[in-house]
């Protein structure tokens, strides 16, 4: 991932863990005693990058921990994981961000067959599969369609975790592809920090044989 950035003109960033107001909407905070004032864990490094960007640095990523307090006894553990983060400047829409993920992920899942295939196919039985480029993208709406054919119950805006099992085994149907991007999420789903366009946002996730992996806008 790393030397995909170098090559791309990145600059790694470390931003603080501390911080003194909650950083993303819909997450639990962990809050701490600083020396005799409320501080909270950092859930994601979202407001340091937009500084960053602001303050010049045009292309940034970092790699650290982040604290959120869910409930998460289940396999999408999220009370403390190492996040992995983007910021790309000078950008028409959220079109570009998916170009550059896409490219990133197509590189690194490449370099990772190359270097450890063979061992990762001995251990755990598992064949890398290099995703080909373009990845499928589908806007909210259409990807709602696909899973309520499927039967899907959940929430009409959204994707739960049976929704992103459902869109994935559709896209693997259609399209033999083991990625797609669910894009133009409405506003009622992501009301905070994504850019709007009408009642949409310009915003989307990954999804990953039936996983959300990132979330991007």
């Amino acid at each position: 991932m790393r030397e995909f950035w170098n090559k791309e003109g990145f600059i790694q960033i470390y931003s603080p863990k501390f911080m003194r107001a909650p950083s993303e909407s819909g997450a639990e905070l962990f809050a701490v005693d600083y020396f005799g004032k409320k501080a909270y864990l950092a859930q994601s490094p979202q407001f340091f990058k937009q500084m960053a960007i602001a303050a010049g640095f045009e292309k940034i990523f970092e790699i650290g921990p982040v604290f959120r307090a869910n409930k998460s006894h289940t396999v999408r553990h999220d009370t403390e994981f190492t996040i992995i983060d983007m910021e790309i400047s000078f950008i028409s829409s959220h079109e570009d961000v998916m170009q550059t993920e896409k490219r990133w992920i197509n590189y690194f899942i490449g370099k990772v067959k190359e270097v450890f295939g063979e061992e990762i196919k001995k251990i755990f039985g598992v064949e890398i599969v290099v995703p080909q480029i373009p990845f499928p993208r589908l806007p909210m709406e259409e990807t709602q369609k696909m899973v309520r054919a499927k039967g899907y119950q959940g929430p009409r805006d959204d994707l739960d975790a049976e929704g992103e099992k459902l869109i994935f085994e559709a896209v693997k149907e259609k399209f033999g592809h083991e990625f797609v991007f669910v894009k133009d999420y409405p506003i009622s789903a992501r009301p905070f920090y994504h850019m709007r366009d009408g009642e949409l946002t310009k915003s989307f996730d990954l999804i990953w044989k039936g996983t959300e992996v990132t979330t991007g806008a």
